[in-house]
């Protein structure tokens, strides 16, 4: 599957990227060989293959979650060890903003 220049740029817009004309020409060849590939995988008949969705025999492993209370000075080092506080808080940048392009 080839992708098309405004395939890329509607990809990156999506992923919050900033592209220029390089990486656009760069990125369309590299993911169309990708999606070739998996293109090619999905000729494969898998009707004898068992379904399989973990292989290493691990298992998870679970804990109470709780509440533990901190002691006030070490609350109060990591408070004043953080660069950018309000009050009892800590101040950082927005992970998500309102820039986005409303269609």
């Amino acid at each position: 599957m080839k992708l098309s220049r405004e395939e890329v740029q509607a990809i990156a817009r999506l992923a919050r990227l900033d592209l220029n004309d390089q990486d656009i020409t760069m990125y369309a060849e590299q993911l169309s060989v990708v999606l070739e590939y998996v293109e090619m995988l999905a000729e494969l008949n898998t009707d004898e293959v068992p379904e399989t969705t973990q292989v290493t025999g691990l298992t998870d492993v679970f804990r109470e979650d709780l509440v533990v209370e901190t002691d006030p000075g070490t609350k109060r080092a990591l408070l004043e060890a953080f660069p950018h506080r309000a009050g009892a808080f800590l101040k950082v940048r927005a992970v998500f903003d309102d820039t986005s392009d409303q269609d």
